[in-house]
């Protein structure tokens, strides 16, 4: 696995295509990116916890639930991802 880091965007513009994650130190900093970018299917992923956790990284919609107008990509990726990593954590 390459890393690198601790990338300073601070006036420089920042390929996300050259990565496959990315770890931030904090909830706002992931999201600001993600939503500019990959709205329709960001996932959020809790590390430290004993189980598995991801979710989608919108809101819940509230105002267009039960229209059938929501996109699901991001609730798709979410439970893909979720999969993969069950699919890691519990292989025997």
């Amino acid at each position: 696995m390459l890393l690198r880091g601790l990338i300073r965007t601070r006036g420089k513009a920042v390929n996300l295509n050259e990565f496959d994650i990315v770890v931030v130190m904090y909830h706002y900093q992931g999201h600001i990116p993600i939503k500019l970018l990959g709205f329709d299917s960001g996932v959020n992923v809790t590390v430290g916890l004993p189980f598995i956790r991801t979710s989608v990284d919108h809101g819940t919609a509230f105002p267009i639930a039960g229209k059938g107008i929501a996109d699901s990509r991001s609730m798709t990726a979410s439970l893909y991802l979720a999969a993969k990593m069950a699919n890691v954590k519990y292989a025997k």
